[in-house]
């Protein structure tokens, strides 16, 4: 589940799309794009190559990615008919967790767009038994509190999680030991052989700031942190409303 989104590419790439996703002028094949596994939280060079399959030259203007995680994009300026093209870039994977379907769009001089749809898999090591959390109407000062299970995606090893730093702002946890089970509906029970965290979230009173003080409707994501996976990114998100 992915949590965060980079809204400036989000409408960026809204734009374009009216404009047409046109041309299948440049191709990556196969479509879409594999770029393999990942573990949560590595950073990776990616490189994909096609092809302009046009008789007329492409003059590239910029490269962006739809979704996070890409940056430091390299492109040819100009690309001849029929030439091959590569673009190579960066690929943050934290925050990410299974399927990932992003998009390269390729933003030509004459404003068209070309674009290479991408497919991978983020492995995260640990596994939410719930991630998404109501806070419903809200007053600040109210407390709150949920209770779910964690436990390694392997199944063999207990999880470690403490909050981070920045989520202990406006959190706090409380988590003990257990072992579960988890039936075929996803349900998640005390007194099987999994070992787990019970992990209690409490608020600690939220807070508006910046952008937050424009809107009614309440985004909290809570990072977590684990000393046996530093680079994972796990993570729950709070919703709810302001009560005025």
């Amino acid at each position: 589940m992915n949590l965060k989104f980079i809204a400036f590419a989000v409408a960026a790439v809204s734009t374009l799309a009216s404009t047409a996703f046109a041309e299948d002028a440049i191709r990556f094949v196969p479509d879409p794009y594999p770029i393999g596994y990942a573990d949560q939280g590595d950073v990776k060079h990616i490189v994909i190559k096609g092809a302009n399959v046009s008789n007329k030259e492409i003059v590239l203007e910029n490269v962006i990615g739809q979704g996070i995680g890409m940056s430091n994009f390299k492109f040819p300026t100009k690309i001849a008919p029929n030439a091959a093209v590569t673009v190579e870039f960066d690929m943050d994977f934290a925050g990410m967790d299974g399927q990932i379907n992003p998009v390269v769009v390729m933003v030509a001089t004459d404003g068209k767009p070309y674009t290479a749809t991408l497919d991978g898999f983020v492995k995260a090591p640990i596994f939410f038994g719930e991630k998404l959390f109501d806070a419903g109407y809200y007053k600040a000062g109210e407390k709150r509190e949920w209770t779910f299970y964690v436990w390694e995606t392997d199944k063999k090893n207990r999880p470690d999680l403490s909050l981070s730093d920045e989520a202990a702002k406006e959190f706090s946890i409380k988590t003990k030991n257990v072992m579960v089970k988890v039936d075929e509906n996803g349900k998640v029970t005390e007194g099987g052989k999994i070992p787990a965290q019970k992990i209690t979230l409490s608020t600690k009173g939220l807070t508006r700031s910046g952008w937050e003080l424009k809107q009614k409707s309440i985004r909290k994501i809570v990072g977590f942190k684990s000393k046996k996976h530093p680079k994972a990114t796990p993570e729950v998100l709070v919703i709810g409303y302001w009560k005025e």
